[in-house]
């Protein structure tokens, strides 16, 4: 099995980029309400399909690493920007703002990819792959609509979210008082433009060129930058974590949870994975959020547990 590492990362950007300039075929897809920029690569020989559901501000530039490495072994990997970010559409005037209608339209969205594009071009064994708030949209998806997916593993799934300094019940009252008001379009108290922090700073990643990557890419491509929610998504966001004990998953489910995260609360993975009877959870130490761009011990370890769940599904 193939693992990209860190010693050698920089050496293989060549690489990688010229894989995403060859080997991925990107598109749009049109909706309702806007294009969804898409990307796909089939090697010869896949056995598998991994179809990615990204975090929030995140989408198929800041996963180039990932899928030159899936595909290096033989998966085929499919992947779509969410609405609202990445170089998918954006509903506001101001397209730093991150804003969604319900979050079950990320779904419903995640549905038309899949129809319209992954079973068009692959008709074997599919798995979903989420992160963040992409776990969230994935396990939303999985058990609301009818769907051929083997498996799903989930990356640090935003099933609860940490408010910082603001107490829970406080910032669920102003969201949802905002949106009454007609301000859900505003930004949420505290949050703003896109603005990178400094490595040193951030509390995504422990590794610093894996980082720096990722800020360079948005440094390079401002269209693709993404800054903080407003209340209209903050509000949305709440309803679904509300609503989520409603939901069941026929499929397996292996969520990794990261020890260190402070950007999504770990006790709802936990409760989650006592409620669903198809689920199973590991945590990994010294990681924080972003265990797919973590550093090399941490990555390697999370990305063994992937594809060893994908060897046991049928």
């Amino acid at each position: 099995m193939f693992y990209s590492s860190e010693q050698t990362l920089h050496d293989q950007q060549q690489f990688i980029a010229r894989f995403f300039s060859e080997h991925v075929t990107k598109q749009h897809l049109t909706t309702a309400n806007g294009d969804l920029y898409y990307g796909f690569a089939i090697p010869e020989h896949a056995h598998t399909a991994v179809v990615i559901s990204s975090g929030r501000i995140e989408g198929l530039d800041k996963y180039q690493e990932l899928l030159w490495e899936l595909y290096k072994n033989n998966y085929a990997v499919f992947i779509v920007d969410h609405q609202g970010q990445g170089r998918s559409y954006r509903a506001l005037a101001n397209p730093h703002k991150g804003f969604v209608n319900q979050f079950s339209d990320y779904a419903q969205d995640l549905s038309l990819f899949d129809s319209k594009i992954v079973k068009q071009y692959w008709q074997g064994k599919k798995v979903m792959l989420g992160h963040s708030m992409g776990g969230a949209i994935a396990f939303d998806y999985l058990a609301r609509f009818e769907n051929s997916y083997s498996g799903v593993f989930l990356s640090a799934p935003m099933f609860d979210i940490y408010t910082k300094g603001t107490p829970k019940p406080l910032a669920k009252l102003a969201a949802r008082l905002a949106c009454l008001l007609g301000l859900n379009k505003l930004y949420a108290f505290g949050q703003g433009d896109y603005k990178p922090e400094e490595f040193g700073l951030n509390v995504l990643t422990g590794s610093e060129i894996r980082y720096q990557l990722f800020r360079k890419t948005y440094h390079q491509e401002p269209s693709i930058q993404l800054g903080g929610v407003t209340y209209g998504w903050l509000n949305a966001a709440f309803k679904f974590i509300h609503e989520i004990d409603n939901l069941t998953l026929s499929v397996p489910m292996f969520i990794a949870s990261a020890q260190l995260d402070t950007v999504v609360d770990n006790q709802a993975q936990h409760d989650i994975t006592h409620k669903q009877k198809t689920a199973i959870l590991e945590t990994f130490s010294g990681a924080k959020h972003e265990l797919l761009f973590e550093q090399d011990k941490i990555r390697k370890a999370v990305l063994t547990r992937f594809y060893e769940f994908c060897g046991s599904l049928t």
